[in-house]
């Protein structure tokens, strides 16, 4: 997005696609992060952590959940974050293994959105293809492609084995205590390499390759009720 707004600034990009990818984006900030946390929440809860229902993140209210500097960076770099959800993993029967259910909720969140955004794409396309194919349409049709490939990329982003990533804590449940511990006491230094990584674009393709395969399984999902029936 910063890229883009340079371009515009130099005359050389499409202003209606730039406030189309900022709608998107708006939208993600403001109900699909709120939507990640509250599964992170509501996962933890189902598992047995009681705590949760008294710190106010058991809720879709945007405000609950943002972070100004990271739905900051959303907009402008195309990664960002929401205040983490504090979870006390000690009321899990087995702690390692409930931290890492409930940091695989938030991605999946985001996938579940991408789908929802995926399905009202489609059945615009097999249902009302005049409107699809329309100047209004065509704006929609691109809202909701930045829609779930926004979606996408932070599924992605998130399932990174870089602490304080989702996909840390995912990554956690498969090693032993003190490789565990080892991971905490750097983590600071670690998110230093994680952003670094990201803007010297080392992760892209890795990262591009696990978002193409996202989006070809929304895309099957998301296209085969219609195609089945028209």
């Amino acid at each position: 997005m910063f890229r883009e707004l340079i371009d515009l600034f130099m005359g050389e990009g499409d202003f209606f696609s730039i406030v189309i990818h900022i709608l998107a984006i708006l939208m993600i900030i403001f109900l699909v992060l709120p939507f990640h946390e509250w599964a992170h929440a509501w996962v933890a809860s189902k598992l047995g952590d009681t705590s949760i229902k008294y710190r106010g993140r058991l809720s879709l209210n945007p405000m609950s959940h943002i972070d100004y500097m990271g739905a900051l960076c959303l907009l402008l770099f195309g990664f960002g974050w929401a205040k983490p959800v504090p979870v006390d993993d000690r009321n899990f029967k087995n702690p390692k293994v409930g931290m890492a259910i409930v940091a695989l909720a938030g991605p999946l969140a985001n996938i579940v959105a991408g789908i929802a955004g995926g399905f009202v794409l489609y059945a615009l396309v097999y249902l009302a293809p005049s409107f699809a194919m329309s100047t209004v349409g065509a704006y929609v049709m691109m809202f909701l492609q930045y829609y779930v490939v926004i979606n996408c990329s932070l599924a992605v982003f998130n399932l990174i084995p870089i602490p304080p990533l989702d996909g840390s804590k995912i990554l956690f449940a498969f090693l032993p205590d003190r490789l565990v511990y080892k991971f905490y006491q750097y983590q600071q230094m670690f998110s230093i390499i994680l952003i670094v990584l990201l803007f010297t674009g080392i992760l892209s393709i890795p990262l591009g390759f696990l978002q193409s395969a996202i989006m070809k399984f929304i895309s099957f999902i998301c296209s085969l009720p219609f195609r089945l029936i028209v």
